[in-house]
């Protein structure tokens, strides 16, 4: 068999002879070694001998200056970059001086890392923000916010939508840094970002970016590609949230307008829901003011001149400072001081900014709104499993977003705005949730229960708002829709059916909770908190006022004897206790409030026990409060001294006298073994003048009967201010009202 070709080929090529080719090189050989090297040069400028370093330049662990952090956060790698930030961080931690110095060219570096591709590089970068805002004061952020939300919004229409995300969460840090900065000019009203940053929201919501002129709808121009998992979604919803409040919420324009430096302790009781019952925003004003004190301690009223007066309005509440008939003021006035005489306008009676700008962006909120209560509110309200805790704030940030627009508007009717629209907004989203409340969690269990009532909280509130507007005469344009959209005069009756409706279930679930879910005689198991009660104030009222026919005239309203009940068994130490003093007090002024034309009359609402067995405990509330809280002391001498000054119909000769006994021992009492004690009035800090001219005034006009002039309560108080500078003042007081009598 002859040899295969592969053979012979393998046996000639043994033995066979390269040949060499013109311009090639020789062929090396199988078993040659290569013996060649290649040599780099390292430069190492900043380690080099020739080089000194400055030892007093602050350095952290690894001996890094802040000019060496400030170039490896611009590094391709994103691990260099991460770990810059965390030695900012240590060199900031070793050097605290270093930061007020370092702060701008620090925020130029770190702006551009708001929209960093590397996930880790975007958490880390939060979480540095979130400790460096904290040791920044606002003056020294403030010139720097520019810079940041301009990355910010950048960073808002990515095409990643872990940035956008990423983005709003840096928001939320500007939003609780500056929030003022940040929402600057989203209304165009200035040169801020807040346009752009609300359109941001708007863009990754999928909610359209532009909300037309004047008139029209939406216009989706959103940059969202993707749909939002419920964790994204909820981090857009509470960032929204929190920017629409700042940026339109009555209550933030408050705190950072007339109250700034004012403790939430001495903030007022809000009262916008009483202007509509007044007749013009002057006698409104002159009734918010009634227990407010001015920022120097001047308790009075403002009237505002005019040319052609249609009457005189000068009764006795005339202004005046209780210090001037001291003898010569302890510092000369200058301009500056006579600022503090210009009348101080309600919360309410501010402007609520853009109103039509406001109504466009409901409309177009509306739709997200409505997906977030019809998907959120079958989970969150199901009577077999609690729901997790990213459901739940998910529809409490829809919540209070409604709330915050909705409020606004519907608080607004003295603009002249057509209110059609925005109510039948807010019914129908109430109808979504209505079959659903009261809200109760299918387990008790802390933290739902809470959320739970703050979500009831708010649909009541929600739903007083109805009720308020169809209550007020401006509010006809609900009422004569047949003329709108083609309605049927049908559909008005429904509609107003349905809100009687919620308005009774409104109704039970406040008195329930005024009265911690027990009997009247009962202790309260869950007190309720300030902020809980401030949000009813408006619910409470609108029920006051609602005319179900279900309660006969002249008989006692069951929503205001629990009111007045809650009010009596708040304990003295609590932090609702002045609130509770102070919108009692306000109900029955109404009765000789000028310009007041509500429905509800205090006099005839059959509550006179129920109203001087409240009266009958302010002085225990004196004695137990003591020196504790100063704004609660301030509040129940003014609520008593103005009650005596109105002659309400709760004050009889009868309860003056035990007024007279029960306040004695605020200033002396007598101990069988000890002698004369003085009383907490005595305490009163020297920083808290005004309240002890307070009480002094108050003793004043109770202390007019001849034959007890020198007795009881006119000895206590002059024991009270022997040898202090009220003593001249309270016997000034005195021998006025011995002239008097």
């Amino acid at each position: 068999m002859p040899k295969s070709s592969r053979k012979k080929k393998e046996k000639i090529a043994d033995f066979s002879k390269a040949k060499l080719k013109l311009g090639k090189g020789k062929k090396l050989p199988s078993n040659v070694i290569d013996t060649s090297f290649k040599a780099r040069s390292i430069a190492l400028p900043t380690q080099s001998i020739a080089v000194e370093k400055d030892d007093s330049v602050p350095t952290n662990k690894r001996r890094q200056t802040f000019s060496d952090i400030l170039s490896l956060l611009k590094h391709y790698s994103a691990g260099t970059r991460k770990d810059a930030i965390f030695s900012a961080r240590e060199l900031f931690q070793d050097h605290p001086g270093l930061l007020q110095r370092s702060i701008a060219p620090l925020l130029g570096a770190c702006a551009r890392l708001v929209g960093d591709e590397d996930v880790s590089v975007r958490r880390t970068f939060l979480s540095f923000f979130d400790w460096i805002f904290l040791r920044l004061e606002k003056k020294d952020l403030i010139p720097h916010v520019p810079l940041l939300l301009l990355f910010a919004t950048s960073a808002q229409t990515h095409i990643f939508p872990e940035i956008r995300i990423d983005a709003v969460r840096f928001l939320d840090l500007l939003l609780d840094a500056v929030p003022e900065s940040v929402v600057c000019g989203w209304n165009e009203s200035g040169l801020g970002h807040g346009k752009r940053v609300l359109e941001g929201y708007l863009g990754i919501l999928s909610a359209g970016t532009k909300f037309g002129g004047a008139e029209g709808t939406a216009q989706a121009t959103s940059t969202a590609s993707v749909v939002l998992s419920s964790q994204s979604k909820l981090v857009v919803l509470q960032s929204l949230s929190s920017f629409l409040s700042h940026a339109i919420d009555l209550q933030s324009f408050a705190s950072s307008g007339s109250h700034t430096g004012v403790s939430h302790a001495t903030t007022p009781v809000p009262t916008w829901f009483l202007r509509p019952s007044f007749v013009t925003a002057r006698l409104y004003e002159e009734h918010a003011n009634v227990f407010r004190l001015s920022l120097r301690g001047v308790n009075g009223k403002h009237l505002t001149w005019n040319m052609n007066p249609e009457f005189e309005a000068f009764d006795e509440d005339f202004a005046y400072d209780p210090r001037l008939l001291c003898g010569a003021p302890e510092v000369a006035w200058d301009l500056s001081n006579l600022s503090d005489l210009s009348p101080e306008m309600d919360d309410a009676s501010r402007p609520l900014g853009d109103v039509p700008l406001i109504m466009r962006l409901s409309r177009t909120l509306y739709p997200t709104l409505t997906a977030t209560f019809l998907d959120g509110a079958p989970v969150v309200f199901s009577p077999s499993t609690n729901p997790t805790e990213t459901e739940v704030q998910m529809l409490m940030a829809a919540f209070k977003i409604t709330r915050t627009l909705y409020s606004s508007i519907l608080q607004s009717t003295d603009l002249g705005t057509d209110l059609l629209a925005p109510c039948e907004e807010l019914k129908t989203l109430l109808d979504y949730l209505t079959e659903y409340f009261p809200f109760t969690p299918a387990h008790r269990e802390a933290k739902v229960e809470q959320a739970f009532q703050d979500l009831s909280v708010i649909y009541c509130e929600l739903t007083s708002l109805l009720v308020l507007v169809s209550h007020q005469s401006g509010t006809r344009n609900m009422h004569r829709g047949n003329r709108f959209r083609g309605h049927k005069p049908s559909s008005h009756l429904k509609r107003h059916l349905s809100l009687n409706v919620q308005a009774d279930l409104v109704k039970s679930y406040v008195i329930r909770l005024l009265q911690g879910d027990g009997g009247s005689d009962a202790q309260l198991p869950r007190p309720v908190s300030a902020a809980v009660y401030t949000s009813l104030l408006p619910t409470i009222w609108a029920l006051l006022n609602q005319r179900s026919g279900q309660e006969p005239e002249n008989e006692l309203s069951s929503v205001l004897a629990a009111t007045l009940d809650h009010a009596t068994r708040t304990a003295s130490g609590s932090a609702v206790k002045r609130l509770t003093v102070e919108f009692a007090g306000r109900l029955l002024l109404l009765e000789k409030e000028a310009g007041y034309t509500g429905y509800f009359n205090p006099r005839d609402a059959g509550a006179g026990r129920k109203f001087q067995e409240w009266l009958m405990h302010l002085p225990k509330t004196l004695w137990e409060v003591g020196t504790d809280n100063p704004a609660t002391t301030q509040a129940v001498l003014g609520v008593l001294l103005r009650l005596l000054q109105r002659g309400s119909h709760v004050v009889g000769r009868e309860q003056i006298t035990s007024l007279s006994s029960r306040l004695t021992p605020f200033f002396m009492i007598v101990h069988p073994i000890r002698g004369q004690v003085l009383g907490p009035f005595t305490k009163i800090p020297m920083s808290a003048l005004h309240v002890r001219y307070l009480a002094l005034d108050l003793c004043g006009s109770l202390v007019t009967d001849q034959t007890r002039l020198d007795y009881g309560l006119s000895n206590a108080v002059s024991e009270a201010v022997k040898g202090t500078r009220e003593e001249i003042y309270w016997d000034r007081v005195r021998e006025a009202m011995r002239c008097r009598v």
